[in-house]
């Protein structure tokens, strides 16, 4: 809980446990001095919340006696809106602190609404369940996202530590044009001063990021999705491969998105480069998507699609 408000929400959670606290108590479990305390503790007296102080060496707070939260009035829609979301939020791996964030949350919340709503949306998290599998997060750190985000949106350049994936680290100045997420890990994609291009980089590899002196323009039409997932696509893997797909560009944009290849018009059809670590999986991808085709490279694609013609073959021969 770095940022002020999440420590006043914090201080006010402490005291709703009941009994006073000493000032410095308080301080040491929120990790901020005493003067702090007591500036969070007006910041709650402010909102209404009946904080009472304790003077004298060993001074301190504690709420008004039969102080209650209200209930938390949310219609039936928006408290299971709200929780599905937490669900949905960690399952996807978006949850920035491996679960624990959604978790505390749910659990807050839950602790706040009416019983027998409370009670309805237990039995629906019981017993929903999903089709699609759960991504283990990589979660960057909280400070790195906030920063990277605000920077973005002031367009601030930025000093990042980075650790490429060989384990190499170092400075770098980025003019962070966008945050993306995409298949449970987070990217910031922008200027690299280093490289003098745009660059694409894992948040959970950076280690620090803070602001420096300047401002920059966002190149007119810059998408940070298409440049991510482009920048995926271009990773180098075993096997390079060209295919000719006998269909329309607007077609087959809409079968294969950009993180499988780069498609281009040709006059016979369409152009997918990609790249691959296993080429029966090229195959199946190939063979899936129903179109005619012509390979151009590499030869051994032509020997996956013959061996997954004959297994189809031998399958749908089966039991006759």
């Amino acid at each position: 809980m770095a940022r002020p408000t999440a420590r006043v929400l914090a201080l006010l959670e402490i005291l709703q446990a009941g009994g006073g606290f000493t000032v410095a108590d308080l301080a040491g479990r929120l990790g901020v001095d005493e003067r702090t305390v007591r500036r969070y503790a007006g910041h709650l007296a402010d909102l209404g919340i009946p904080v009472e102080a304790r003077r004298g060496r060993y001074g301190g707070y504690r709420l008004a006696p039969g102080y209650k939260l209200p209930p938390l009035m949310l219609t039936d829609e928006e408290a299971v809106a709200v929780m599905l979301g937490l669900v949905a939020a960690t399952r996807a791996g978006l949850v920035t602190t491996e679960g624990a964030a959604a978790e505390s949350a749910t659990a807050k919340i839950r602790r706040v609404l009416p019983a027998v709503l409370a009670r309805r949306i237990d039995s629906l998290l019981d017993t929903v369940d999903f089709t699609a599998p759960a991504r283990k997060p990589t979660p960057p750190g909280i400070e790195v996202l906030l920063v990277l985000a605000e920077a973005a949106r002031h367009q601030q350049p930025v000093s990042i530590t980075y650790t490429s994936w060989h384990g190499r680290s170092g400075e770098r100045q980025l003019d962070p044009y966008g945050l993306v997420f995409h298949a449970g890990r987070w990217y910031v994609t922008g200027h690299d001063h280093h490289r003098g291009d745009v660059r694409t980089f894992r948040l959970d590899r950076i280690g620090t990021a803070r602001p420096v002196q300047g401002r920059f323009d966002i190149p007119a039409g810059f998408d940070p999705t298409t440049q991510v997932l482009a920048g995926l696509a271009a990773v180098p893997y075993a096997h390079d491969i060209s295919v000719v797909l006998h269909t329309s560009l607007g077609q087959a944009r809409r079968r294969i998105p950009p993180s499988v290849g780069t498609l281009t018009e040709v006059p016979d059809g369409v152009r997918l480069t990609t790249r691959a670590e296993r080429l029966d999986g090229a195959a199946q991808l190939l063979a899936g998507l129903g179109w005619p085709f012509t390979i151009d490279r590499p030869d051994e694609l032509r020997d996956e699609v013959r061996a997954l013609a004959a297994r189809l073959r031998t399958a749908a021969d089966a039991g006759r």
